[in-house]
């Protein structure tokens, strides 16, 4: 019992502290000053299915995402492969692959990649408008290294290092930046889940190259040299989100989650995050979630002031096949869709692989 008041005690003392930035760092005025916002794209197909309102339940190798504390909870190996058509139309692909290992008895290491593929686009110039000189192609990749450990019956904690790359033909920007996560798990069946992320804390980031360069001859002297602009260096898009969760446990076989949280961001408005996953026999899920921020005419606004491209709601679906009862090992199918207004939506395949 003392053990259990301890441990709530010190939940709640991390929500007290962190509640008030949570209320006031969201800041409208700075919308699209951040740059880096892809480390805002969740690649992942359960997660993003029911709208990422999983802080506090998720689990195994998607947590380096949404919350790493959650990545503590992966039983020995996972691997995952998904991809994602972004914003149907737009001919941009994502991929994202990672795996998880646990590693003594309450640890877990994990390794994930993220790249968006932006496809090859003409060089165009002023002189040559339609272009035909050739193309070149931009590439984001983010590198995530994520740690977990099980601090006792009901604590978990994580952190993840992400290397940041931003590039084009002659133009680059590189950085890293950290995320921190905790889940709180109680209740007589661990039922009640309670989760805190703060992620893409980090220094500012700055394009270098030779795209910055110019020819120009310095005057009276007639000497000509190449000449290297000044670029601005820009912050990224750090946030905070506090969750929590349950589970309506109807039998052995059927399972309802519904989860909630509120995410407050440096760079754009706060949001809210609601979603529900039904399981039948830990084999079917199916999920559905809605994602709140102001201007969304579902709550009786009539004007839309969203900032993102994205609706509001998203679906989504899992098939977990058994390898092994022995040991627990599945294999699955994942498939979400996120609604969008322009384009036609995002649509995320993926699989894992449980040993």
């Amino acid at each position: 019992m003392n053990k259990l008041l301890k441990n709530t005690l010190s939940i709640l003392l991390v929500l007290l502290v962190t509640l008030p930035v949570n209320i006031y760092a969201g800041n409208k005025q700075r919308a699209g000053q951040a740059g880096a916002t892809e480390l805002l794209i969740n690649p992942w197909a359960r997660s993003s299915g029911w709208g990422g309102a999983n802080t506090a339940g998720t689990h195994g190798l998607e947590a380096v995402f949404t919350n790493v504390a959650g990545l503590a909870f992966t039983h020995s190996t996972d691997l995952m492969f998904v991809h994602t058509n972004w914003l149907g139309g737009s001919d941009i692909g994502i991929n994202a692959f990672g795996f998880s290992q646990k590693v003594g008895e309450s640890g877990v290491l994990a390794l994930s990649v993220m790249t968006m593929d932006f496809g090859e686009i003409p060089i165009t110039t002023v002189d040559l408008p339609e272009g035909g000189i050739g193309t070149f192609h931009p590439q984001y990749t983010n590198i995530s290294i994520a740690y977990a450990k099980e601090f006792s019956n009901s604590i978990f904690g994580g952190v993840t290092v992400k290397i940041i790359n931003e590039s084009i033909s002659d133009l680059t920007a590189s950085g890293i930046c950290f995320d921190a996560g905790i889940q709180y798990v109680t209740g007589d069946e661990e039922q009640l889940k309670f989760g805190i992320s703060m992620k893409n804390v980090g220094p500012t980031l700055l394009f270098k190259g030779d795209g910055l360069s110019f020819r120009g001859i310095v005057p009276e002297t007639e000497v000509d040299l190449t000449v290297e602009q000044r670029s601005q260096d820009f912050e990224l898009p750090s946030l905070i989100t506090i969750g929590a969760s349950y589970d309506f446990n109807f039998s052995q076989e059927t399972r309802l989650t519904a989860a909630g949280n509120f995410t407050s961001n440096s760079f754009t408005k706060d949001q809210f995050h609601f979603g529900l996953e039904f399981a039948y026999r830990n084999i079917l899920f199916l999920r559905g979630g809605y994602v709140h921020e102001e201007g969304d005419k579902i709550f009786g606004n009539d004007y839309d002031t969203r900032e993102t491209a994205f609706t509001g709601p998203s679906f989504g679906f899992s098939l977990q096949i058994p390898i092994n009862k022995e040991n627990g090992s599945t294999m699955s199918l994942d498939y979400s869709y996120r609604d969008t207004d322009p384009f036609n939506g995002v649509h995320t395949i993926g699989a894992k692989i449980s040993l």
